[in-house]
């Protein structure tokens, strides 16, 4: 018990935001490293390696055509585009913190890749011939998708944390996702084409365990700074739309070529628009006299994608795509509405963002429909070259039926959920060390405490608040859009 009271002390003292010593530092070691780790471990694979000549005539391959560079880099691009612009500007909602938001998102991002390529490497591209890690196309997706779990917990820490708390988050985000990626693709050999499960159940639950851990009681010494002005909403609306056009290639990305990656972006692309319709109604059922909430826009519409992540390549079948968002649109729009603040009031999780909402509700979904899919699989529908393929019935797992599959996507679901509440709970203890420069609660959600501001805005005045995530402030910000009309 003395222990446990020293730590809390310890965690109590004040905090200090000058991060001119840590950030630098943190930066610059952990850059050196990858350069050496990436001496010691990286190569280029046959595909993208001087040798692909050498390569074509030993394994008659007709054309540089196919190289997986042509097939794989269109979506690589998009996924890309995603990571550091559709995240990004996703996060761009609050008043006084756009600069943390795509900042602070580009700097995960980026150390995020170069450790994911590591890591994921060490156990999944290693060539044990060698000793060396070789990387190609479909290793710079894979690497992003890993990222996009990290990018996912910031949401829920969005304008509470310093920029050195959220280079350790990734550092053991990164590590944690790759084990459990490992674990249910390979060892137990779930099915995961979009990531419903190995990246947003994970990425969410990493994110609101740490924010649990994290907990503010006093954060509503910042409710000033928990709103939106009319165009950090449309700033943030830019992230929705590119993130919405391009998860399509999100989930078919990694998929094989041919009828699996055409599938998985039929389903998504369906699943999405389905989910637009019934996040709009619900928002306008619940807001006074019919309005739509830019809130439920900006993220309810999306949760169809994370969705049918799972069931992606599956033969989920049109209809069901459009099934699958419209109970996630209902889901995600009614979460936003009724669980967002139960969960800050009663759990003590505060979900800057509504990651629970987007990301692990409907993770969880996409979960359950991969297993049911995956279970309900019949050889008259997939035919049996169509169950092998799009299950990967081979070697070790040549002998596995639809129904045991079903039960290996359950197993993958728990896996992740583990994963992300345990290795955030770890991580948490880390974070409340006050030695990273994290804000006091009254100075949370502003830019000035980590960013140069130019002289309008470190002077600037009241702005007009219009709306406001959390829902607890938004009759606030109504009274403050009347009086100041």
């Amino acid at each position: 018990m003395g222990c446990v009271q020293s730590f809390r002390d310890l965690c109590d003292r004040p905090k200090n935001t000058n991060v001119r010593i840590s950030l630098p530092l943190v930066c610059f070691v952990w850059e050196i490293a990858m350069v050496i780790l990436f001496g010691f471990f990286i190569r280029y694979d046959e595909e993208s390696d001087v040798h692909w000549q050498e390569f074509r005539r030993e394994h008659n391959v007709t054309s540089d055509i196919e190289n997986d560079f042509y097939f794989r880099y269109p979506s690589f691009q998009d996924v890309h585009v995603m990571i550091f612009v559709g995240f990004g500007f996703l996060m761009t909602f609050l008043k006084r913190y756009s600069f943390g938001a795509v900042g602070f998102n580009f700097l995960i991002a980026a150390f995020g890749i170069q450790w994911a390529l590591l890591v994921q490497g060490w156990f999944s591209s290693l060539d044990y011939a060698d000793g060396k890690i070789k990387i190609g196309v479909e290793n710079l997706i894979n690497a992003d998708f890993c990222v996009a779990g990290c990018l996912i917990a910031y949401g829920a820490l969005l304008g509470k944390v310093s920029p050195v708390q959220l280079l350790v988050l990734t550092l053991f985000g990164i590590t944690l996702y790759s084990i459990e990626e490992y674990i249910i693709l390979f060892v137990i050999h779930a099915r995961d084409a979009g990531g419903s499960m190995v990246i947003h159940t994970f990425g969410a639950y990493y994110g609101l365990t740490i924010s649990w851990m994290l907990y503010r009681p006093n954060l509503g010494q910042s409710s000033r700074l928990q709103c939106s002005v009319y165009q950090s909403d449309m700033f943030a609306m830019i992230g929705t739309l590119f993130l919405w056009m391009f998860w399509p290639s999100f989930n078919s990305a990694v998929s094989d070529h041919g009828d699996g990656q055409h599938r998985a972006a039929i389903n998504t692309y369906l699943s999405l628009a389905s989910t637009v319709l019934t996040s709009v109604a619900l928002s306008s059922l619940f807001q006074k006299h019919g309005k739509l909430d830019m809130v439920h826009i900006q993220n309810a519409t999306l949760a169809g994608g994370v969705a049918v992540g799972t069931a992606a390549e599956f033969m989920l079948m049109p209809y069901g795509s459009l099934i699958v968002g419209f109970i996630c649109g209902i889901v995600s729009t009614l979460g936003y509405i009724f669980l967002t603040p139960f969960l800050e009031k009663h759990l003590k999780i505060q979900d800057t963002c509504g990651i629970h909402n987007l990301h692990a509700m409907p993770g969880v979904i996409g979960g359950i429909v991969g297993a049911i899919t995956a279970a309900s699989a019949t050889e008259s529908v997939y035919g049996r070259e169509g169950l092998i393929n799009t299950f990967d019935f081979k070697g070790n797992f040549k002998d596995v039926v639809p129904s045991i599959q079903g039960g290996l996507q359950a197993a993958g679901l728990c896996v992740a959920l583990i994963f992300g509440i345990g290795g955030g709970i770890l991580v948490g203890c880390i974070l409340r060390l006050p030695i990273w420069g994290d804000p006091e609660d009254d100075n949370c959600f502003d830019d000035h405490a980590y960013w140069e501001l130019p002289e309008d805005e470190e002077s600037i005045g009241p702005v007009l608040e219009y709306n406001n995530h959390p829902i607890r402030n938004k009759n606030v910000a109504e009274t403050n859009f009347t009086e100041q009309t």
